[in-house]
């Protein structure tokens, strides 16, 4: 079992908002779940408060996001910490943050997408 280090997910999301500094500048948040039997993504739904979706996949962003919460359940799931199926990651004013919740407490997880 690995050792987990608990300030992997902020130093790698503060590494992402320093790369695209100019959407993160932008009020937003994804709420994402993983799979119920995998420590894998498995759906996310995003709210902008400024018309960018388009900015945010160009740009990669969007990409990089979700490979990074991949990385996070994935690596929450090798160290067996909770929670670790589904949060928000909240992003404004040039930064970015990540909420972990209880299984089960978004809409995600009842079988939307």
């Amino acid at each position: 079992m690995s050792n987990f280090d608990k300030n992997f997910e902020a130093a790698r999301l503060a590494m992402l908002a320093k790369q695209h500094s100019d959407i993160v500048k932008v009020t937003g948040e994804v709420v994402f779940c993983a799979e119920d039997d995998e420590d894998r993504l498995s759906g996310t739904s995003w709210t902008l408060e400024e018309d960018i979706f388009d900015q945010v996949t160009e740009s990669g962003f969007k990409l990089h996001l979700i490979e990074l919460l991949d990385d996070f359940i994935a690596h929450r799931g090798q160290c067996n910490v909770l929670p670790k199926k589904e949060g928000i990651v909240r992003f404004g004013g040039g930064d970015l943050s990540i909420e972990w919740l209880p299984e089960g407490s978004t809409h995600l997880s009842k079988g939307g997408s």
